[in-house]
């Protein structure tokens, strides 16, 4: 498929800027109190946008750093972290990754994620890639979720944004439970991998509230691709941009929603928004469930 072929050349291509500097003193700018970006973001989002704008000129982009450019009437949609855990990254923790995913009529149907694990001085590269109706990848290798199918029994991941409100509280209360009735529940700091290590089978579930559409993009059609169920906090269908996500195998996403749903219902009657939100002007939005076929 050309649109992953594509993909994947732009997401190495933020992965080769990002390995060049990985192990390099950092230029640190603040977005807000603790929200940062480093000069590593930005050289990241150029290479990755001009492989993407050589070869479809006509598409859209959404990505974290430059916003919305192109034609927004396209169909397709590509929706760009070029360093998604950056705070990871200025601490040389990992993880953090490259996020490239793209959209047609709103529906994720291509995404590559570039994984670095390991630390300083032994950084590695892991890449994750799916198409819609494709299966999910590792490399070469078919990846699925995993087939645990008892809660007791689950390892889940989760995170916190910067803002510290209704939603990060609601969400330290999902944690506290999950940990007392799971064999733990992590917290790795960056949205993408945590997808793709559901799709990889290593945790069998992870939620977050108020992420954006370049955290979710690829990440949640590689998960679903090996065969996570993915909905909103409180079951529904789930968009990119939507403003939670639930990410689990079959076998615990019911036990896990019950607990979300309970949670951002409660959310949503003290008034929070969970419309959708960074749509493009004039893009079409649809749910995973409404997705066209590709």
């Amino acid at each position: 498929m050309e649109l992953l072929e594509v993909a994947k050349r732009a997401a190495a291509a933020g992965a080769a800027v990002i390995s060049e500097n990985v192990d390099k003193p950092r230029s640190i700018e603040y977005k807000g109190t603790i929200d940062l970006v480093t000069n590593t973001d930005k050289a990241s989002e150029e290479a990755v946008l001009k492989v993407i704008t050589d070869a479809f000129p006509n598409h859209a982009i959404l990505g974290e750093e430059g916003g919305v450019f192109g034609d927004t009437s396209s169909d397709y949609l590509w929706v760009v972290d070029p360093l998604d855990g950056t705070t990871n990254f200025a601490h040389s923790y990992p993880c953090f990754a490259v996020s490239v995913g793209v959209l047609r009529g709103g529906v994720p149907v291509a995404g590559v994620v570039v994984e670095f694990a390991g630390g300083r001085g032994s950084w590695v590269q892991r890449t994750y890639s799916a198409t819609r109706g494709g299966g999910a990848h590792l490399g070469g290798t078919r990846i699925s979720a995993s087939a645990c199918s008892d809660l007791q029994r689950a390892l889940l991941v989760t995170g916190f944004g910067y803002e510290h409100d209704e939603a990060w509280a609601a969400n330290l209360e999902l944690f506290k439970h999950f940990t007392d009735v799971t064999q733990g529940v992590r917290r790795l700091g960056a949205a993408a991998v945590d997808l793709c290590h559901v799709a990889l089978g290593i945790v069998d579930g992870y939620w977050e509230y108020r992420l954006k559409p370049w955290d979710l993009a690829a990440g949640v059609l590689i998960a679903e691709e090996a065969g996570a169920l993915v909905t909103t906090m409180d079951g529904e269908p789930f968009s990119v941009f939507s403003r939670s996500v639930l990410a689990a195998n079959e076998g615990v996403h019911g036990a896990i929603v019950a607990r979300t749903r309970a949670a951002t219902t409660a959310l949503a009657a003290e008034g929070m928004d969970f419309s959708p939100w960074f749509v493009p002007q004039g893009y079409r939005i649809k749910a995973i469930s409404d997705e066209p076929e590709s």
